[in-house]
């Protein structure tokens, strides 16, 4: 039983890693967000997500709308950048450093970047790769707002960048 609740934790602790840290809630939904509701840190955290996890509650909470979740949720933006990035990263290194490809296609459907806009997109993301990527060791969340601090700068793309 403990081997079990040591892979849920790591499994969920990679989860939390994925979402966006300027959201207030990491977690999702479940029995755990509602047992450490409004309380911040990495520890209750880990410990909600951890929760939600064990007991598989957010999968049935979504289904039935129960536990704090619901059925119509919405993944946002940011949330799905993010977990894109993490899983994609050597992908939108190589797509970034040539100014075209699909997993930056893909990453800036994500970010809601609109067609008109893509080409300036591949262009920044080019033109600022070093900056963007600026170690060999960057994770997806210095790269992300390595990328929107770039977009921020730039005329046509400032206005994807939340302000």
């Amino acid at each position: 039983m403990k081997k079990v609740l040591v892979i849920a934790a790591i499994a969920a602790t990679m989860s939390v890693g994925a979402a966006n840290a300027a959201n207030k809630n990491n977690v999702g939904c479940g029995w755990g967000t509602l047992m450490f509701k409004g309380q911040t840190g990495t520890a209750p955290q880990v410990l909600a997500i951890t929760t939600n996890g064990s007991f598989s509650n957010s999968l049935f909470g979504i289904s039935f709308g129960t536990a704090g979740c619901t059925k119509n949720g919405v993944i946002d933006p940011p949330q799905a950048a993010s977990a894109y990035t993490g899983s994609n990263l050597d992908k939108l290194a190589r797509d970034a450093s040539r100014g075209s490809g699909e997993s930056l296609e893909t990453l800036a459907e994500l970010i809601g970047v609109e067609e008109q806009d893509k080409s300036a997109f591949f262009k920044v993301t080019q033109q600022h790769f070093s900056s963007i990527f600026a170690s060999e060791n960057a994770t997806a969340d210095e790269v992300l707002t390595s990328l929107y601090g770039v977009m921020a700068e730039d005329g046509v793309l400032s206005r994807y960048v939340a302000a």
